[in-house]
């Protein structure tokens, strides 16, 4: 999965998630990427910053004058699974915005059940018009569907939707 900083011909900025690059353009291509806010469909990538992944650096890494990790500042110790304001705020952004992606592919796709599978090959192979679909899969079925080719992604699931 690769995350992209998008931004819309309005000006609006948002982020979005897919398979692969190749995944992005097609879909760019076929007007599937919508910005949230106007719903424009005239979308590009905008500039990111890279996510550095910080990892542990040798004595000869140092020497070639690499900086040294900044310490930690004091904090707050807050016990284990009590969940700050900060992380409960993020958390409920989160999922606000899944909630709002689930809700935007069950408004603007078909419904095709347990034949999720045989739905997703048929358009993959040109025997019927390409769609949005939604549905149902094992996760044997999604494997055999990612290593044909077949973009697939699943649909958020959050915990109220278990309820």
């Amino acid at each position: 999965m690769i995350r992209y900083a998008l931004r819309c011909e309005h000006d609006h900025t948002f982020e979005s998630w897919f398979q692969s690059s190749s995944a992005y353009e097609t879909q760019v291509k076929k007007n599937l990427v919508e910005c949230p806010a106007c719903g424009s469909t005239k979308v590009e990538k905008a500039i990111m910053a890279p996510r550095i992944v910080k990892g542990s650096v040798s004595k000869k890494g140092r020497e070639a004058n690499l900086p040294a990790p900044a310490p930690a500042p004091a904090a707050e110790i807050i016990p284990p699974g009590q969940p700050t304001s900060l992380m409960m705020a993020q958390e409920r952004e989160l999922r606000a915005k899944l909630k709002e992606l689930r809700d935007h592919i069950v408004k603007n796709a078909d419904d095709v059940g347990q034949q999720f599978p045989t739905e997703a090959r048929k358009m993959h192979y040109g025997e019927t018009e390409h769609r949005p679909i939604y549905g149902e899969a094992s996760p044997q079925e999604a494997r055999e569907l990612i290593e044909e080719g077949i973009e697939v992604a699943p649909l958020p699931v959050l915990p109220e939707d278990r309820n």
